[in-house]
């Protein structure tokens, strides 16, 4: 099998991109998750403000585009309020959003935790309840749930750290 690289996306990705997110949409929604992402998250504008800032990454094997993310340094205003909880640590943090994947290639939500991590060594991520794939992952690479927080539109994530 081809090796993970991980580089900046650009908006040549963006066909690839899109398709990779309408993928795990559908595979939430067929996984017992359909209102995480429903079916039209991400949108189109925030994807390309997170390319022309330099925050979203694509994930390559054999020069194809299979995995998609965020990775953002600095203060999300999301993880202000944490319930049922807290954070293990203050200061500055990196935070992983909107990891998708075509499902094609084994190892990218592993390979995007170690690239974060070889950027900032304080992460932080979230996810919905309903998503069991995605609390494996995060739990299996190394994060420790800490609480509840909750995104713009009210609904309530599980939220997780690693320091």
């Amino acid at each position: 099998m081809d090796r993970l690289e991980i580089r900046s996306a650009s908006p040549a990705d963006f066909p690839a991109i899109q398709s990779i997110y309408a993928r795990a949409r559908g595979f939430m929604a067929e996984s017992g998750n359909p209102g995480q992402w429903g079916t039209h998250f991400p949108p189109e504008d925030l994807l390309r403000a997170d390319i022309e800032e330099g925050r979203l990454y694509v994930v390559e094997a054999g020069r194809r585009v299979h995995g998609v993310f965020a990775f953002i340094v600095g203060s999300d205003e999301t993880y202000a309020v944490i319930e049922d909880g807290g954070w293990l640590s203050g200061g500055t943090y990196g935070t992983i959003h909107r990891v998708a994947s075509d499902g094609e290639v084994p190892g990218i939500f592993g390979a995007v935790v170690s690239f974060c991590w070889g950027k900032k060594n304080h992460l932080r991520i979230d996810t919905h309840e309903k998503n069991a794939v995605m609390r494996h992952l995060i739990e299996k690479n190394g994060f420790l749930r800490c609480g509840i927080i909750h995104v713009a539109d009210g609904t309530p994530r599980i939220a997780y750290e690693r320091i």
